[in-house]
């Protein structure tokens, strides 16, 4: 007994993983009162049109550090020793992203009809969102790369530490405009809380000796723009097509069904994030770095199942528990008003189960640059999703989006299993 435990105690994964849910917790209690603050002031139809916004943010986002987090993570892995390939990587990656955050900003800025009318329909006049957006944009790149050189570095005390602090006050900012200028104010606080961030990364990483030498313009290369750029199109792609294909679901459920159905929709995916936040940060911070390093199959395979053993089985009795609690749980963090939405948790936490067996081995496609697996496989899967949506829409209602959410994941389940069946089942190899 007393060697299990020795075990655990020197397994990397625990360790990082107990930290880790430190982080979730104070993440999810944030993300909880938010939900209960904007489902008592806004209801569901201003629930519908915050995840339409947060979806096309994700995508602006993403453009703005096109798409590199993932990237900046897995060549700071390997070169942390090599200073001189380390400076190279790092500069491209800013000056890169600085030119297309300037470019995007000016034309969020300068032409926001064209994007309101994009998202919530000509309807709807919050172009000075779009405003407000092209102000921020530069803050978030900005922090989103400094947070991947940290994570790069495997310093994940410190990465977890700067998410409390930013769950923290984003909770205060959100209470604060939300109570002040309702639906208004709640867009403004999805905004300014990734770009307030910024604040508390930079009083971190100042108190980081030798962080920011790395990083000088005239040291930009060639070569890591172009082992970059492939970084770039996997991550956009995901980033892009897939908030897009969200904002179609949501607004077929609109058109089918009315606002108040796609607000219960959005109100089950608000609780999947907020315990899925935990499977995709831990994915971040240790799986990335550790398949990056990895170059036998045979290795792969027990990093894969290490994970399913170590992980799965708390998320397995989490799901069980939020399902019979489903009615307690829709009291507690919305209203009676969204009491209808209770046939959606059945389809929701088996479709997350599918969807995190999935990312495990996913990450694969990132940590060794597998390109075109990676956008094949992408595709065909935001195509399933999406066809499968509209049809189970037309069929079901509004719980169709979420028996889609399901049938596609387990459908790229078993779609990864194809495309690794040798790393799996196959003789040990290099990889």
């Amino acid at each position: 007994m007393n060697s299990y435990f020795e075990k655990l105690k020197s397994n990397v994964l625990i360790k990082v993983s107990s930290f880790n849910a430190i982080g979730v917790f104070v993440k999810m209690i944030t993300g909880v009162i938010s939900l209960k603050v904007v489902a008592i002031f806004l209801g569901p139809e201003g629930l519908a049109l915050m995840g339409n916004l947060r979806n096309v943010l994700t995508s602006i986002q993403s453009v703005g550090t096109l798409g590199l987090y993932n990237g900046v993570v897995k060549y700071i892995a390997e070169f942390k020793s090599n200073k001189e390939e380390l400076t190279a990587m790092l500069s491209t990656t800013y000056l890169f992203c600085l030119t297309i955050t300037v470019i995007l900003s000016a034309w969020l800025y300068f032409d926001p009809s064209f994007w309101n009318d994009l998202i919530f329909g000509n309807q709807y006049d919050y172009s000075f969102i779009f405003e407000a957006i092209a102000i921020a944009l530069p803050f978030y790149s900005i922090n989103t790369l400094c947070l991947a050189m940290i994570n790069g570095y495997s310093k994940y005390k410190i990465y977890i530490g700067i998410n409390i602090a930013s769950s923290l006050i984003g909770l205060l900012v959100t209470i604060f405009l939300v109570w002040e200028y309702r639906l208004e104010g709640a867009f403004i606080a999805i905004i300014i809380n990734p770009a307030v961030s910024l604040i508390i990364t930079i009083i971190v990483i100042t108190k980081l000796k030798n962080f920011i030498k790395p990083l000088q313009f005239t040291k930009v290369s060639f070569k890591y723009m172009k082992r970059l750029s492939s970084y770039a199109i996997m991550a956009l792609i995901s980033a892009t097509v897939l908030p897009a294909i969200l904002i179609r679901i949501r607004n077929t459920i609109i058109n089918t069904e009315g606002a108040k159905e796609a607000g219960y929709w959005e109100a089950i995916q608000s609780i999947s994030s907020q315990y899925m936040f935990f499977i995709t940060t831990l994915l971040t911070i240790y799986l990335l770095p550790r398949l990056a390093e990895i170059r036998r199959s045979k290795d792969f395979r027990m990093e894969v199942i290490n994970f399913y053993k170590t992980i799965l089985p708390v998320f397995v009795i989490g799901f069980l528990i939020i399902y019979f609690l489903r009615n307690i749980i829709i009291k507690i963090l919305f209203s009676n008003d969204f009491i209808a939405m209770e046939p959606l948790f059945l389809w929701q936490l088996f479709g997350d189960f599918f969807k995190i067996t999935s990312l495990v081995i996913a990450y694969q496609f990132l940590a060794k640059r597998m390109f075109w697996y990676y956008i094949i496989t992408e595709i065909i899967s935001f195509g399933f999703l999406y066809l499968s949506s509209v049809y189970l829409i037309n069929q079901f209602g509004f719980i169709g989006a979420s028996m889609a959410y399901f049938f596609n994941y387990v459908f790229y389940f078993l779609l990864l299993m194809l495309v690794f069946r040798k790393s799996f089942f196959g003789p040990d190899r290099s990889i």
